[in-house]
């Protein structure tokens, strides 16, 4: 089958790649690993991830993008060009069209950064379009309309939060939080209560497990192994659901805080809309328990969570790439 057209969110923590019509395909890691010696990539994707804190000190691994853009070039063109062979191959009789998510608050060298990235990556031609814009898209929400939605999307290296108009972004802000200082806070949390040394994937499992943004009547316990920071040695502890809104609590309000100022912002017609509609929040953040109604309580705006929150921003992708001429006037820029 040809593939002429294909949607990446290019995010700090996982890429997702979506084509039209067919949906995501590709769902990994945002990870390298690169030998030290000669600077040579070595493995990519989740393979990449799964050598982390196991790789010998000749390779480094580590995520190329950093709070949503691009920190190292030739590494993200090879990420880049990595997920669109792995689509149609390396023997191409046409280059594709591709659509790369960028954080709202990009600038415009960092958005010449991702469409010089993807066109040496193989594209025909690139445009890049606004993640919360994406994410409301493909959350279902009606941004041609001339009513104010507001989309939060937690990210793994951003928050971003904007209201959506007639297509366009009317208020946004951009709070360099998302799941890895979540995960960072949780580890800094364990270090410090529990004098225990865990990994960043021990720290991203007991989020997943029981990581909550309240806390619960009902008490989850689940155990741990990590290395005791006093003796040196492997230990076991159990943490506790409700350690974690005290270990995350200054990454969530600094969220909340973003949320706010945008709401301060949005012209009063535009408002009544959202308290009407409510507050749409996206992104693998969302998945944290409990924090939809945090940030009801917080605001005293509705909040609640997209269906696949994880997806939002790749479908969006795809849906923007079958209707081009609907969605123009939210693409930022195209070829070179």
């Amino acid at each position: 089958m040809f593939i002429r057209k294909i949607g990446i969110d290019l995010g700090t923590a996982n890429t997702l790649v979506c084509l039209p019509k067919k949906g995501i395909v590709i769902n990994e890691p945002t990870v390298v690993a690169v030998s030290i010696d000669d600077n040579r990539v070595v493995a990519v994707g989740a393979v990449a991830k799964g050598m982390i804190g196991r790789a010998p000190e000749s390779i480094m691994v580590y995520q190329p993008m950093r709070d949503g853009v691009i920190a190292d070039f030739r590494i993200t063109q090879t990420l880049l060009r990595y997920f669109i062979e792995k689509v149609i191959g390396r023997v191409r009789f046409f280059r594709p069209e591709v659509l790369v998510a960028v954080p709202a608050g990009i600038t415009s060298t960092e958005r010449r950064a991702v469409v010089e990235a993807a066109l040496a990556a193989g594209a025909k031609s690139a445009y890049v379009a606004k993640e919360p814009v994406l994410s409301a898209i493909g959350a279902g929400v009606p941004i041609n309309s001339a009513a104010g939605n507001l989309v939060i999307d937690i990210g793994g290296g951003t928050s971003e939060i904007a209201v959506i108009s007639l297509g366009g972004v009317v208020a946004w802000a951009s709070v360099r939080i998302g799941g890895n200082k979540i995960d960072q806070a949780i580890t800094d949390y364990i270090r410090k209560r529990h004098n225990l040394i865990i990994g960043e994937q021990v720290a991203e499992k007991v989020k997943i497990t029981v990581g909550t943004a309240l806390p619960q009547k009902k008490e989850k316990i689940m155990e741990i192994r990590g290395r005791d920071l006093l003796s040196g040695l492997p230990q076991t502890i159990a943490i506790r659901n409700n350690e974690i809104p005290d270990a995350v609590g200054d990454e969530l309000r600094d969220i909340l805080q973003g949320i706010k100022k945008v709401l301060q912002e949005t012209p009063p017609e535009l408002a009544a809309d959202i308290i009407d509609r409510g507050m749409v929040l996206s992104g693998g953040g969302s998945l944290l328990r409990n924090f939809d109604k945090l940030i009801t309580q917080a605001t005293d705006v509705p909040c609640f969570r997209a269906d696949e929150p994880l997806l939002c921003v790749a479908k969006g992708t795809g849906i923007v790439l079958e209707h081009l001429e609907l969605y123009k006037r939210s693409l930022m820029s195209n070829k070179r």
